[in-house]
């Protein structure tokens, strides 16, 4: 009878330990599929969209007084990528990362977890802006969310806003972002890694003491003083990520200029 148990048990072990391996199997196959599958896709995008660098003297300062008021835009011509994708509403750079994408919005922030930029099935999924703001970037608080991924796709290089090489060299303290009716410059005031938790991707306010109290939260939580003023008439970016399963990485950057096209 022990050893009729003992067989049971040994073979109840080894079935948990083969379907368990099967699993692990699966997934990290799966994995890799997307990455490829991935990877593929930012080349294609690579090669057919010429992101320029331009000066456009044709702006409107956000504030008078930013010492970053004389950086570039990046301009993108969005003609080819809404054919790919009629979902598509602007570009994001960020100096420093491998974050150099097209982003996109529909109405949740599911879909675009789990589909690629083709709208294919992906668990890498893409870079997309929060359902709940305007199209035209013109909340008080616009969000990009985008996974981690572990070989540094998406928003996976957003981890290196916490480290001092990144953000004690100021040419890594401005977004760049294109939209089809114009370019934009983002002055980044704030970066940080916090629980999970709603508060910094709050979009509406009721009023500005309300708006006030939020600026003044997300920029002390920063790890680093981007000597950055900010007030109720600033409209600021806010990039999401995972850290981990139950952390984030925050980036948060204000508007200082835009150039209509």
């Amino acid at each position: 009878r022990r050893k009729k148990i003992r067989k049971i048990a040994f073979t109840s072990i080894l079935t948990v330990l083969c379907i368990t391996f099967f699993i692990s199997s699966y997934r990290i196959i799966a994995w890799y599929r997307s990455n490829a599958s991935l990877r593929e896709e930012i080349e294609e995008i690579t090669k057919n969209i010429e992101i320029k660098e331009i000066d456009d003297d044709n702006n409107i300062v956000a504030n008078e007084n930013d010492k970053y008021l004389n950086e570039t835009f990046i301009d993108v011509d969005f003609d080819e990528l809404k054919n790919t994708n009629p979902d598509t509403i602007g570009w994001i750079y960020v100096p420093g990362t491998n974050i150099n994408y097209p982003f996109v919005q529909t109405n949740d922030n599911k879909y675009y977890l789990e589909h690629s930029f083709t709208k294919n099935y992906n668990e890498a999924g893409w870079v997309f802006l929060d359902y709940r703001n305007n199209n035209d970037l013109n909340n008080k608080n616009t969000i990009l969310y985008a996974h981690s991924r572990l070989d540094k796709t998406m928003f996976g290089s957003l981890s290196k806003v916490l480290k001092s090489s990144w953000y004690n060299n100021k040419d890594n303290h401005i977004i760049r972002l294109s939209t089809d009716t114009e370019n934009t410059l983002w002055q980044i005031f704030s970066v940080y890694k916090i629980p999970e938790e709603s508060y910094y991707i709050t979009t509406n306010f009721n009023n500005n003491e309300e708006y006030t109290k939020f600026l003044n939260t997300i920029k002390q939580r920063s790890i680093y003083n981007f000597n950055t003023n900010l007030d109720t008439n600033d409209k600021i970016l806010t990039l999401s990520t995972c850290y981990s399963d139950t952390e984030r990485t925050v980036v948060h950057a204000k508007l200082i200029k835009r150039s209509p096209k």
